[in-house]
């Protein structure tokens, strides 16, 4: 065999071994769930009670044919271990209907925090039929925010729905969930894409907790990622607005992440009057 024609078989071996090595890790590290990331967030109107508040972010879990109910198990159990305060689930929490994936969204029900868990609609819930899957989290214990907000113990929290909803009139409303709230209290927003942050900063958000990127998922989607969104992972400002985002806890098409791994993170609002 010529020395040529053998370097490159040797090459080409390797380069083979190589990917299917990085894609066989990939696949372990979103198989055995999400690690959890910890971020610090100071907000200059927080009242000193509120201080040390924890929000656990899940968001991109994609429970579906490939990720089921043993994927959300630990997911449920990750998110229960930190003790959050408040858990918010910010949407693409399924890839399919309420009738496949009853039993895979079950121990969802099982999701504690001291405040209770909240979620709002991602993209992928209006691929998957968002009106059966709003009344369905809210059987699993969840609290809905369509484009609503609530009183919390410091501060506001608000929800808005995914863009995807405009196809059925059904989109964010900024103005009805936080129109003619008391600008003098912080208010944190949930909203599955970053792409409201424009929003968020109009309506005075302080915070706006978003996922939807994956972190790129797979290397180099960072790059396309970033191309379609303002920030495609981790704290950023945004004028008087602070824009966090998480690159989720599941995957969406083949179960693999390279260079983008998947989390939980626990949001701890700090403020700067304590």
């Amino acid at each position: 065999m010529p020395r040529r024609v053998f370097v490159a078989r040797v090459m080409g071996g390797a380069a083979v071994a190589a990917a299917a090595t990085t894609v066989g890790i990939g696949a372990h590290d979103v198989l055995a769930g999400p690690s959890v990331k910890r971020v610090a967030v100071p907000l200059a109107k927080l009242p000193r009670r509120a201080d040390g508040f924890r929000i656990a972010v899940v968001s991109d879990v994609h429970l579906g044919p490939t990720l089921g109910r043993g994927f959300a198990e630990r997911v449920v159990r990750t998110v229960n271990d930190t003790r959050p305060d408040l858990i918010a689930v910010v949407g693409d929490l399924v890839d399919g209907s309420v009738e496949h994936l009853r039993s895979a969204v079950e121990p969802l029900a099982g999701l504690r925090a001291r405040h209770g868990a909240f979620f709002v609609t991602g993209n992928h819930e209006y691929f998957s039929g968002a009106e059966q899957w709003v009344e369905h989290v809210q059987e699993l214990g969840m609290h809905l925010l369509a484009n609503a907000r609530t009183e919390l113990p410091g501060f506001d929290l608000a929800g808005v729905n995914d863009v995807q909803g405009e196809r059925t009139g059904q989109g964010p409303d900024f103005g009805k969930a936080l129109g003619d709230r008391d600008r003098t209290r912080t208010a944190v927003l949930l909203a599955h894409q970053p792409v409201l942050i424009e929003d968020a900063v109009a309506h005075g958000v302080d915070l706006q907790l978003s996922g939807h990127t994956h972190g790129g998922q797979l290397w180099p989607g960072n790059y396309l990622a970033g191309l379609a969104n303002p920030t495609v992972a981790g704290l950023e400002r945004y004028g008087d607005t602070q824009l966090y985002v998480t690159r989720g806890a599941g995957a969406w098409g083949p179960p693999v992440r390279v260079g983008a791994p998947s989390d939980i993170t626990v949001v701890e609002l700090v403020s700067l009057q304590a």
